[in-house]
């Protein structure tokens, strides 16, 4: 058999050491883009709002899901401010590490008393209330005419509001097929309207970072609002074309917002 002389045997170790390199390269890179690429956080609570449950999350729970996030949805009691975050501050709890709180319309005012608790990272407000310390829900809602399709009732000698049927299609999911919005309908829990009227004692969006959505077809709660709102408390703004629902008819892009947040702690 025939020595590969000095040279020849030389060239096969560079050759060989080269690609072992190469694979090492290789392995570490694909190793620090999926690092860059995976959530720092990958809790994410969600609250509905009035007039809702929490089954209008499954659209996006099953994103979120998909992407490898723990999703928990709250169901709110919708009794008052204070057992709506107590509800919220239960699901909290149970989290294993830092978490991105949600909150659609009502909701938000709910993360933005329950988003003290020290799990939440993040607050992300979906076409949502956000008031102030000391401010309630019904100051910001006054300060802009509704929408003709607006269908909000008096409340009832209960003290419970719901949502005119008539008008629930146009005015709070107007984007979604009237089968959609007639179950949303059927679903709705029974709002107990002091919780419009109770202030917030301490809004969490003042220490943590905020993200807000804008439902640009909302007929719920004015556009303007929402806007004013989030400029006000120097909340992150995405404009998503949808109605108050833009959660359901617009999951993904709802689902970036969340993701961004996520990755941006």
């Amino acid at each position: 058999m025939k020595t590969k002389s000095i040279k020849e045997q030389l060239k096969s170790y560079f050759v060989f050491a080269a690609l072992i390199l190469s694979l090492l390269f290789t392995s570490v890179s694909a190793s620090a883009q999926a690092t860059a690429a995976a959530p720092k956080i990958k809790n994410v609570v969600l609250v509905h709002g009035a007039f809702a449950d929490g089954s209008g999350w499954k659209g996006l729970y099953e994103v979120l899901s998909k992407k490898g996030y723990n999703v928990t949805i709250v169901q709110n009691p919708l009794s008052s401010l204070e057992d709506d975050v107590a509800a919220t501050n239960l699901a909290l709890d149970r989290q294993d590490g830092p978490t991105i709180l949600v909150g659609h319309s009502w909701g938000g005012t709910v993360i933005t008393e329950a988003g003290n608790h020290p799990k939440v990272t993040a607050l992300v407000y979906v076409a949502a209330l956000q008031p102030d310390n000391g401010e309630n829900s019904v100051q910001w809602l006054q300060t802009a005419p509704p929408a003709p399709e607006n269908g909000v009732l008096n409340p009832d000698d209960k003290g419970i509001a719901y949502y005119d049927k008539a008008k629930f299609h146009a005015g709070f999911a107007g984007d979604l097929s009237k089968e959609q919005a007639d179950f949303m309908f059927a679903s709705q829990g029974a709002f107990h309207a002091k919780g419009f009227l109770t202030p917030v004692t301490k809004a969490a969006w003042r220490d943590k970072p905020s993200y807000g959505i804008v439902a640009t077809e909302d007929k719920s709660i004015t556009p303007d609002i929402q806007r004013n709102m989030y400029k006000r408390s120097n909340t992150k703004i995405t404009e998503i074309k949808g109605s108050h629902v833009v959660f359901i008819s617009q999951p993904v892009k709802v689902a970036n917002v969340i993701i961004e947040a996520s990755k941006k702690l």
